[in-house]
């Protein structure tokens, strides 16, 4: 429980930047679940959509990751030669091309 207090307490103090992209980062997690939920109870008919929809989940929240570690001002010191702005648009260069994949992998 004490874990989960630091947490709150160090999210409590984050610039809303980081808060934002955290919150994407919990949906991005709750979707997975539910997907993955409802391949489990429903069934896996189309595998590929649920293997293209769940990689999709993840590979969003990888890239998100990323951006949230380039873009957080206690990581400064070792991403110098990254700006914000350079760091936002390798994530949406990066979604760009995971979304082209899935959306060639579902088809």
């Amino acid at each position: 429980m004490d874990v989960f207090t630091s947490l709150v307490n160090a999210h409590k103090n984050a610039p809303p930047r980081m808060k934002l992209i955290d919150i994407f980062m919990v949906f991005l997690v709750l979707s997975g679940v539910v997907q993955f939920i409802f391949c489990l109870l429903v069934g896996n008919f189309p595998f590929n959509a649920f293997l293209g929809g769940f990689s999709a989940t993840v590979g969003q929240f990888v890239l998100l990751a990323a951006l949230r570690t380039q873009v957080n001002p206690e990581n400064k010191e070792e991403f110098r030669k990254v700006s914000p702005e350079r760091a936002f648009c390798d994530f949406v260069f990066g979604s760009l091309v995971l979304h082209f994949i899935v959306y060639h992998f579902i088809n």
